[in-house]
Order: structure tokens, then sequence, then C-alpha cells
């Protein structure tokens, strides 16, 4: 009787998986993390097979600071209509398809660049790329927001994060290994097998395309939004023409209102808190940027690279998640942030010691295995850090927000990578990659000691504001 009842309910917990929207998420989330590695690592091996200087590539890594900026034109994704597509298709699906199809453009771009020959092409549709990256993130947060009510946001999240992380592994370990295929040579660069690898990847998109026309719009109340810039466009109205008085009201709701809340409710400590967002992952980003060259430099393979460090090195992230997941319900959200920050800083010493050691296979495989599982309890920490400072009303602009900041200064550091390596070294490179971590713990320590605590500290990052009806 008693184990019944227990099947019962373990399979009634399930059954939200079973939920269409959660199939919806899976597959938005596969076409949400398919262009970051495009414009990243896989590139940056791409760059380095095709003899372009590691400073160079260092600098390329600047491209993907449009991640980081995305909360500067979040506001239009979330308050502007698009001609036509809008009506057809809704506020939200309308901007997801734009975004996919500006990918689909810009990644075919990519693939029919020759980074010998011109460059400046290759990064020009690399940013294209990085741009609508950004932009289809910020609309999928949205959808996912305001497509379920809370208590089938944590499988939202879970959906999305598999689907995001499986699209990760097919944009690294499958591009290369398509490269690897293609080529005629394993002993010489072949555009031809890159370009080929690049137009697979623009293809793929195509899943996410699908899943955008065969989803359903999200009902959202937004009235109170409405009410509140009809009211200021009226008052507006009785000192400036209308049509300033109308777009004056809309960039004060859209842009200027979730910031104001934010700063009201954190007060002085708001800019300790956006510092210690800002510098947190700086560490790990440093470090990753040359971690593909790093492996080329030292003889690893593709197929071992891809194995090892993409697929191996995402599953362990995936564990490290998890387990980091276990640890904030028992310990509370800063304890496993000052502890993610530390193994994060520490771990990158091991690849130092492989600098030393050189091609080594075996340590390379236990270097990476520990430091994409702290990188996963880090992540855990941060993204659970980062939903607790939202609040009712604005999360998905705030959310945009924080998420940008944390990316901003550790990119625009980690441009100077490689420039870097090319004067001191990869050993002494690792070594400062981890140095630049242990502030962070400084940081962590003032927040916990002079911040005030949000009210719900494990709060998901997708939890909703407004959420109606699920379909």
């Amino acid at each position: 009787m008693f184990a019944s009842g227990f099947i019962q309910r373990t399979l009634d917990a399930l059954s939200v998986y079973y939920h269409r929207r959660v199939l919806i998420l899976l597959l938005l989330g596969f076409s949400a993390g398919l262009p970051l590695m495009l414009v990243f690592s896989t590139l940056s091996f791409w760059l380095r097979e095709a003899g372009v200087d590691r400073t160079a590539i260092g600098y390329f890594s600047w491209i993907a600071l449009a991640y980081a900026f995305k909360w500067a034109w979040s506001p239009l994704v979330d308050r502007l209509s698009l001609p036509f597509l809008t009506r057809v298709l809704g506020r939200r699906r309308s901007w997801m398809l734009f975004a996919q199809l500006l990918l689909v453009a810009a990644i075919l771009g990519m693939s029919f660049s020759d980074p010998v020959k011109d460059l400046e092409r290759l990064a020009i549709c690399a940013l294209m790329v990085a741009f609508a990256s950004a932009t289809q993130d910020i609309v999928i947060d949205a959808f996912r927001i305001e497509s379920a009510p809370e208590k089938m946001q944590a499988a939202l999240a879970a959906a999305y994060q598999v689907g995001y992380r499986s699209a990760m592994i097919v944009a690294t370990a499958g591009a290369l290994t398509i490269a690897a295929w293609v080529e005629p040579s394993h002993n010489e660069y072949h555009l031809i097998a890159w370009q080929t690898s690049y137009l697979v990847m623009a293809g793929l998109m195509a899943i996410g395309i699908l899943t955008t026309l065969f989803s359903r719009e999200p009902k959202v109340d937004t009235r109170a939004a409405d009410a509140t810039e009809l009211a200021l466009k009226l008052r507006l109205a009785q000192r400036y023409p209308r049509a300033i008085a109308a777009s004056l009201s809309w960039i004060y709701t859209a842009s200027i209102l979730p910031f104001i809340d934010f700063f009201k409710r954190y007060g002085r400590s708001a800019m300790l808190i956006l510092l210690l967002i800002s510098c947190y992952r700086i560490s790990d980003i440093v470090m990753g940027i040359m971690a593909n060259v790093f492996y080329v430099d030292m003889g690893f393979t593709k197929e071992e690279i891809a194995y090892l460090s993409k697929i191996y090195g995402l599953i362990m992230t995936l564990v490290g998640a998890a387990f980091g997941g276990v640890l904030l319900a028992r310990f509370g959200t800063m304890k496993i942030l000052f502890l993610g920050a530390l193994l994060v800083a520490v771990t990158n010493l091991l690849f130092a010691w492989q600098a030393l050691l050189g091609y080594n296979v075996a340590f390379l495989t236990f270097a990476i295995s520990v430091d994409n599982f702290s990188a996963g309890i880090a992540t855990a920490a941060f993204i659970a850090y980062l939903s607790s400072l939202t609040s009712q009303g604005y999360s998905a602009t705030q959310y945009a927000l924080l998420s940008s900041i944390m990316l901003l200064f550790p990119k625009f550091i980690a441009g100077f990578s490689g420039a870097y390596v090319d004067a001191f070294g990869y050993v002494q490179f690792f070594i400062a990659a981890s140095i630049i971590g242990f502030p962070v713990l400084l940081l962590i320590a003032l927040v916990n000691k002079y911040a005030p605590h949000p009210s719900t500290s494990l709060r998901d990052p997708s939890s909703p504001d407004r959420a109606e009806k699920t379909e």
C-alpha cells in the first residue's frame, strides 16, 4: 500500500515533464545554446587552425560582449511590436522568429567567410550572430516567465538547461567532429571543413524556428504596465506634443522603472552587489578564452578536445550543478556562492600544471573533470543569487540587466588574454587567472554583511511575475 502510494506520488511529480510547454522549452533551449559556442570556443579553434595569432583571437572574444549589453535593448523586446509579425504570431513569438532568422543569415555568413583572406567579414558576421543570439535569449526568458504558473517553472527551467547544454555540445564537439570528418588531411588546415561545419550549424537553427511557429503565444496580463504608461502619457501631454509624450512615457515605463525599483530596494549596497556580479565569473571566463587555443598548442587533437572538453566536460558541469543545488538547499546561497568562487579560482591552477606537463591526456581528463564540476557548483549558486535579486513586476528586465553585467567586465579583461600568453606564457597566465578570482571572495563577504538579504534567496531565475494560464 505504502509502495503503491509512493510510486503514484512520484509519477504525479514527474508528470509535469510530459507537458507540451516543457518540450517547447527544451527545443527553445537548444536554439538558444547553439549560437553561443559558434562565436566563442569553436570560433577560437577555427581561427587558431587558420593561423590567426593569439592576440587577435583574444580580441575576437570581445564579440561576445553583445551578450553583456543585451539589457540595453531588452525593453524594446519587452514592449515593442514588430510590423506584421506581431499581429500574426504575437509579441514574443514574433521577436523569437525575427532573432532566429537573423541567426540563420549570420551563421551562413560565417560559413562562407575565410579568416585568412577576409577576417573582417568573419568578425562582422560573428557580431551579428552574437547580437541576434542575445536578442533570442531575452525573448525566450520572457516567453518562459509568461508561459506557466510558478509551480511549473522549475520543470521549464530544467528542460531549457538540458536543451541549452545539449546545443553547446553540438556546437562544440559536433562542430569539431564534422570539421574532422570533412577535412581530407588531419595534418593541414582546410577551410572547407570549417565552412561545412558552420553550414550544418545554420541548418540546425531550423529546430528553433519550427518550435516558434508551432508554439502558442503566452497569455499575459499587461494592464498594469499599460495603465502606468497611459497615466504618464496623459500627464506629459499637458506639457509636450502628443508624439513626444507617448515616447517619453514608453521609455520611462519600459526602461527606467525596473532599474529604479532595484536601486530603491538595495539602496547604497546596490553598487556593491553589482560589483560582485560583474566580477564573480572573471576567473573562469578569462581562463576559458584561451582554453581551446591552449589545447591546440599542447598538441591535443580535435577528437580528444571534442570528447574531453566539450562532451565529458559539459556532463561534469551538469553533475556539478545538480550537486550545487543540493548544497544550496542545505547551506544557503551565500555560503555556496563563496565555495563556488573559491573552487573555480583554485582549479585554474590545474591548467598551469598541465602547461608544465604538456601533452598528457590522463591529467587533462582530471583537470577538466574537477574544473567543470566546480564551475557547475559556482553556476548553480550564482543563478540562484541573481534570481533572488529580481522583484515581482520587473523580473525579465532586471534579470537581463544582471546577467549582462556579469559578463561585461570579465569579457573585457579576457580580450587581453592572448596578448598576456604571448608575453608571459601559459603557466603564468593560468596562475594569474587563478589569482584574480580571490578578491571575489572578499566581495561575497562584504555583500553578505552589508547588503539586504533578498526575501527569497532560492527563487528560480524564471519564476513568473505575471504568469497566466498554461496551454
